[in-house]
């Protein structure tokens, strides 16, 4: 470990701070994006990056298409209430809810309708 190195590292992470160093590129030194120190290719020592890149076929892409038309069909989302729908009068409306105002306020409910699938939200 020479005098201006804090950590006693692996190859791949910064002898300045510690951080995991980026991924080389074709060219040039690489920088640690948390101190900005810029190292050599050498300290990657004899590491080797292989990439995979999986692409989806067009039937999977199509799938997904359909599944989300689907979606239109599918049963209610999440549980139902008696609660008229304000456009349809229908008298079932599901319901989910989110925490979207801070810890100290109500969480805010999310309600469909059943039948027209008409939205409308209500803080609680």
């Amino acid at each position: 470990m020479s005098s201006d190195e804090i950590f006693s590292t692996y190859p791949g992470f910064c002898s300045d701070c510690g951080s995991i160093l980026p991924l080389l590129r074709e060219r040039g030194n690489v920088t640690c994006y948390t101190c900005a120190k810029e190292y050599p290719i050498d300290v990657f020592g004899n590491k080797r990056v292989h990439y995979t890149i999986n692409f989806n076929s067009q039937e999977a892409f199509a799938n997904n298409i359909d599944t989300k038309n689907s979606k239109e069909n599918k049963e209610d989302d999440g549980p139902v209430v008696e609660r008229r729908c304000p456009k349809c009068g229908n008298s079932q409306m599901s319901y989910a809810t989110l925490q979207l105002r801070s810890a100290d306020e109500g969480q805010t409910v999310f309600y469909t309708c059943t039948k027209c699938s008409f939205k409308e939200t209500e803080n609680s």
